[in-house]
């Protein structure tokens, strides 16, 4: 059949015409997924791996030299068993509230952030008198650990339309009789000022794009300030020229790398071995009829090659579009009982010259309803994790499932239920994963 210029038109601008979706690339090889060489992803992965120092910018507040630190099991860009620590307390009516966190004994105050940053760069050579490590107040009784998790596959998740997640979040509220509601939010997209996308990267959701959570992690977790967050949380100590991310001799800045690094990474593999045992099989079977994949969904599909997301900013490539891989994910916000209190956002901010986003931690209405939620993990790569859940406290995967409850209790209820047989068949499909 011969089809006109119009009809072309029309399908390049929807799904209709663009075929089945393919299955992502997976595997712990290193190799780029397609979106880059393998010399510009081999380059990408060395600044990942980077140790930061402090003329480079490093601290002067800060939890890890380099992105690897944090992100690294079994290669760059995977799991590791660092936390981070966040605290803060109850106001008058109930609501969560930020610490304020006096250092350099009362000479500066932290404010605004429930981060507790483990570490800093001084007293030094330089300035030997000066103490700016932040311990938390005795008044700040919320507190919560949260573990580091897999980065690999994430240009996947970042192509997922908005929409899709909007629809996701219907669907499993209608299905459960509203027992089970993911929790959608819009957050800023800072490489796109004015503009909001569907959270998905974070434990709260608190950012949209690669590039946004690439620039917090270089502030908050490096203590290295880029041009989408230029302001340093402490300037104590602090010598290094700002924003202390400069262009490379590709024009490239180190968030620009961090994020196509990620972008390009595949999806965690299975264990194909234990995945093709028939207990595996009926394991995988019973995580259907337990109620475990309403959020754990094993499924997703990328948006078409072409597709622009985060603010216009980003144009989906085809080594990541339509795109069918498995997370084991909703990246919704879920009430499962073991939420820390914490609410985590971004607030905005208005010069007088300027619009710009800078990174906060605030209870305010739009997301005061976050603090007891949390996303729902991912499952991919689950057999290779030794602390389990978001705080790391559960070693073993039955712990794990025992500590589900609120809008994950039916589910947990049921697993206790199974028989001996087929508890240990569905743990087996789990570390197949």
């Amino acid at each position: 059949m011969r089809h006109t210029p119009v009809f072309w038109l029309i399908c390049l601008a929807s799904t209709a015409c663009a075929g089945p979706p393919v299955e992502a690339p997976t595997g712990f090889d290193g190799a780029s997924n397609g979106l880059v060489d393998h010399a510009a992803h081999a380059k990408d992965r060395e600044d990942f791996d980077e140790i930061e120092t402090i003329e480079d910018g490093l601290g002067p507040l800060y939890n890890a030299q380099s992105c690897r630190e944090c992100h690294q099991d079994p290669i760059s860009g995977g799991a590791s068993q660092i936390t981070e620590l966040r605290v803060g307390h109850r106001g008058k009516y109930g609501q969560f509230e930020n610490p304020e966190i006096p250092i350099a004994r009362g000479e500066a105050i932290i404010r605004n952030r429930s981060l507790v940053n483990d570490r800093a760069i001084c007293p030094n050579g330089q300035f030997p008198a000066t103490e700016i490590h932040q311990r938390a107040p005795q008044s700040e009784n919320v507190r919560a650990l949260r573990v580091s998790i897999t980065l690999l596959g994430d240009g996947f998740v970042e192509a997922v339309t908005d929409q899709a997640l909007i629809d996701l979040a219907r669907q499993q509220c209608r299905a459960s009789g509203n027992k089970i509601c993911g929790q959608v939010i819009r957050v800023p997209i800072l490489e796109a000022p004015g503009e909001t996308g569907v959270g998905r990267f974070g434990w709260k959701n608190q950012h949209a794009s690669l590039l946004s959570f690439s620039a917090d992690a270089y502030l908050n977790e490096m203590g290295i300030t880029s041009a989408l967050m230029p302001d340093e949380v402490t300037r104590l100590c602090d010598t290094a020229a700002q924003p202390n991310d400069k262009p490379d001799d590709e024009g490239l800045l180190g968030i620009d790398r961090f994020a196509r690094f990620i972008r390009a990474t595949k999806a965690p593999a299975r264990d194909v071995v234990l995945a093709a045992t028939p207990e595996a099989g009926i394991g995988a079977k019973l995580f259907n009829t337990t109620g475990c994949a309403t959020c754990h969904v094993p499924t997703l599909v990328t948006a078409p090659t072409g597709t622009r997301i985060n603010g216009g900013k980003f144009t989906v490539p085809a080594a990541l579009g339509r795109k069918t891989f498995h997370p084991y994910s909703d990246f919704l916000l879920h009430d499962v009982g073991t939420g820390d209190g914490i609410v985590v956002a971004m607030e905005e901010h208005y010069g007088r010259d300027m619009y710009k986003i800078q990174w906060k931690d605030i209870s305010y209405p739009g997301f005061v309803t976050t603090a007891n939620k949390i996303r729902t993990a991912p499952l991919w790569g689950l057999r290779l994790r030794t602390r389990l859940m978001h705080d790391g406290v559960s070693v073993t995967i039955a712990d794990a499932i025992a500590r589900h409850g609120k809008e994950a209790e039916q589910s947990a209820r049921k697993f206790a239920a199974l028989p001996p047989t087929d508890r240990e068949a569905l743990l087996a499909f789990l570390n197949s994963l």
